[in-house]
């Protein structure tokens, strides 16, 4: 694809601009986007302190638009590393927009709740889906996912009317049975997007900040043919 080939051709210019991608957190999909697949990582974190070593990832692909309902194929892989040496995502979680009706999960987390507290400061949050029943988002009894596992499986989110536009965001996992860090024995981990790709294989859908820095590259790569310009109608004529 062409954007592919200007994405490749920025690399070289990329080199001149020392910023960080500042990456979305939030994805609206429509009916016109069954097979999109998004893609999250979180890093832990307890009482306001981030957690070293704490983190996972999510994959929703959204499979289906019908009536009043998405639905979502999902992958969740608990990634965490040294220092910690055990740990379990019990649940995840997000807000939807426009507020959810309903939810229903299968898989390895087949249980939902709405409008529930989510851990560790994080407030209420519309929905969220877990390995066991409870009646709280921070999932419970010895279930989840343990140190490098994946589980998958699908949801149905719905509302009270047909949606043409929805807006998921503010993502989260919930950690338990942590071992490997003194003091902390559960925690919460924060989502942020990191791509964005089509049933087709399509080219990735590049953040804000990546954004930026191709437009950074795109002005270098001008300023340099310009100066080479500039430099060959200076050049002075051999006697």
């Amino acid at each position: 694809m062409k954007f592919s080939h200007a994405i490749t051709g920025l690399v070289a210019t990329a080199g001149l601009f020392a910023a960080t991608p500042a990456l979305a957190d939030a994805v609206t999909l429509g009916s016109g986007d069954i097979g999109t697949s998004f893609t999250l990582n979180y890093d832990g974190f307890s009482g306001g302190t981030a957690i070293s070593g704490l983190t996972g990832s999510t994959t929703f692909t959204l499979t289906g638009v019908s009536g009043n309902s998405y639905t979502f194929d999902y992958s969740v892989s608990n990634t965490s590393s040294a220092p910690v040496t055990d740990s379990r995502i019990s649940s995840f979680a997000f807000n939807t927009d426009p507020t959810i009706a309903s939810a229903t999960s299968s898989g390895a987390f087949a249980y939902t709740t709405l409008n529930s507290n989510y851990p560790n400061g994080i407030g209420t949050v519309d929905v969220c889906f877990k390995d066991a029943t409870t009646g709280s988002c921070a999932g419970g009894g010895s279930g989840g996912l343990t140190l490098g596992q994946t589980g998958t499986g699908s949801f149905t989110l719905s509302f009270s009317q047909p949606v043409s536009s929805l807006t998921l965001s503010d993502f989260y996992v919930r950690y338990q049975s942590i071992s490997g860090v003194p003091g902390i024995s559960s925690a919460s981990g924060s989502g942020t997007l990191t791509s964005t790709s089509t049933s087709s294989g399509g080219t990735s859908v590049p953040e804000p900040g990546m954004l930026g820095l191709m437009a950074g590259g795109l002005v270098a790569m001008g300023l340099m043919r310009r100066r080479r310009a500039v430099s060959v109608s200076f050049k002075p004529a051999m006697a």
